[in-house]
């Protein structure tokens, strides 16, 4: 099921999420429905707060991997390294984008959706995807990390 993406300025989108603590079917089922709702809006992350949930869970489009999505629950950086700029959208803030710096290589440890703890390492696209989408659950958004916003072009 497609869900609504909540917007700014909905306040939602600035609160601390909370940790998952039930593993069960309606997980399942909200997890499903942020993948579907991720890919019918081309983005590459979707967070929680964005579809109105206060809960620690988002999935990231892995583009090192045949675009599989991956499911982060309760996700934590791990470790960060290297440097990359470059330009950074967000389906919560339509037609706006802007330059933001963030580690290179980004190793996250999160649980799947039955509850097991596995930890990741991904690079470049993905990497700035996985954490621009924890900064969503520590109700963070990257336009606090902007350097230069870009206008959408008039017509």
């Amino acid at each position: 099921m497609i869900r609504e993406i909540i917007k700014h300025p909905d306040p939602v989108l600035y609160k601390k999420c909370h940790a998952v603590t039930k593993f069960d079917a309606r997980l399942g089922k909200i997890l499903d429905d942020m993948a579907d709702t991720m890919m019918s809006a081309n983005g590459v992350g979707l967070a929680g707060p964005q579809i109105g949930m206060l809960r620690r869970i988002c999935v990231v489009l892995d583009t090192t991997d045949n675009d599989k999505v991956i499911e982060l629950i309760n996700p934590e950086v791990v470790e960060t390294s290297g440097s990359q700029t470059g330009t950074e959208g967000c389906l919560s803030f339509p037609d706006e984008f802007g330059t933001v710096t963030r580690p290179r290589v980004v190793t996250v440890r999160a649980q799947d959706r039955h509850g097991e703890w596995f930890t990741l390492t991904r690079e470049d696209l993905t990497a700035r995807a996985f954490l621009h989408e924890i900064d969503h659950l520590d109700g963070h958004v990257f336009k606090e990390k902007v350097e230069d916003i870009f206008e959408p072009e008039a017509e």
